[in-house]
This record gives C-alpha cells, sequence and structure tokens, in this order.
C-alpha cells in the first residue's frame, strides 16, 4: 500500500467511517474494546467512525486485524460488515503443499481446500482430495496440534506412529499431529475427506 503514513481517503463509493461501525457492531464490540485491542485511542476509533479524521494506512490496518477483518475484504465493493460464516465451494483456499508434506509425497495428486482465513481462528476446517495412488510421502510428517476427518468416499491408509489403518467411507479418525502420520489412498478411486485440525497449523 505504499507509505504506511499514507492517508485512507474516503470516497463517494467507501464511507470509511460507517464501514468501520457497521464491523465493529456486528461482532459485539465496544469503541473502547476496539481500541484497546488495536492499540489507538479510542477518540481515534470515534473520529473514524463519524468521518472526522482520515486515517493512515497502518492505523486502519492495525484496527481491522483487532475486529479480525481484512483489508480487501474492508474495501471491498461488496463490503458486507457480518463476520463471514458461510462459503461457496469456488471460496476454499486451496493449501500449497510444497512446504507442509516431505519430500517424495505425490502433492500434485492431493488437494486440500481450506474453509475461510485460518490465521483468524482457532480452528482449520479442509476438504480433502487423494487420487487412487496419491501418497503424503514414505517420510511420516507431524505438527502441532490434533486432528480429525470423516472419511465421505473412497478410503484413505493412514499411518500413525506405529499403527497403520485404512479407513473407508462413512468411517472416522483422530489423533495428537504430534505424532508422525501419512496418508495413502491404495484404493481405485478418489477418496475425499472433511477434517479439522486445531489449532490452524497449514
Amino acid at each position: 500500500m505504499g507509505d504506511p503514513q499514507t492517508r485512507v481517503q474516503d470516497t463517494k463509493d467507501i464511507d470509511v467511517g460507517s464501514r468501520l461501525r457497521a464491523a465493529r457492531v456486528a461482532r459485539g464490540m465496544s469503541q473502547r474494546e476496539l481500541a484497546r485491542k488495536s492499540g489507538v485511542t479510542n477518540g481515534m476509533i470515534s473520529q473514524i467512525e463519524q468521518n472526522q479524521s482520515s486515517p493512515s494506512v497502518s492505523s486502519i490496518k492495525r484496527i481491522l486485524d483487532a475486529i479480525p477483518l481484512s483489508m480487501a475484504e474492508f474495501f471491498d465493493e461488496n463490503f458486507d460488515a457480518s463476520p463471514k460464516m458461510f462459503f461457496k465451494a469456488s471460496e476454499l483456499r486451496e493449501i500449497n503443499l510444497t512446504r507442509m508434506l516431505p519430500l517424495g509425497s505425490t502433492d500434485a495428486e492431493i488437494s486440500l481446500r481450506q474453509v475461510g482465513d485460518t490465521s483468524r481462528h482457532a480452528i482449520q476446517m479442509l476438504y480433502e482430495r487423494y487420487a487412487p495412488g496419491a501418497d503424503t510421502g514414505a517420510e511420516l510428517y507431524s505438527h502441532n496440534g490434533e486432528e480429525a476427518g470423516i472419511v465421505v468416499s473412497g478410503s484413505i491408509e493412514i499411518t500413525v506412529g506405529n499403527l497403520k489403518k485404512t479407513v473407508e467411507a462413512g468411517g472416522a479418525y483422530r489423533f495428537d499431529s504430534r505424532i508422525p502420520h501419512r496418508f495413502r489412498n491404495v484404493g481405485k478411486v478418489d477418496c475425499v475427506i472433511v477434517s479439522a485440525c486445531t489449532p490452524p497449523t497449514f
């Protein structure tokens, strides 16, 4: 956004004050609470909401981070003050697996699609698809947290530590993600899983 002191200018199409007030109220936050969480003064919040002050980009970002709300969402022409709770299939975010999985994985045949922005929440929900032969790698991987999932279709071979189990459609799993684990589709059709991980890891 350039110089962090660059000012956010109101336009005929974007009423920064009204948007900020609507977003704050939708989340049940007082001006004082928002000021405390964002590290700005209560007076600044009040002035911005009344369009009596044009905040710097850095200031408005600190305020939006405390809501939380991204700059892109706040300035979107289809702005909705309410927290986003519903997502179309096209709005799920594809996770880049190259940094997550160990060498030897067939990540091109694995798709993990995430619900929303997990950096702002305490749980991560994923829609997972493993093509036949897809494998997270012979080298087991681990991460902080606990995960669970339900196999929607197909089947998946899951290794957790020294245990190995094939979970069929309708079956489920749950384990401590700090234990090294591996997912492998040894079947002939795609395996689809809906899973959750807390805290968000990927």
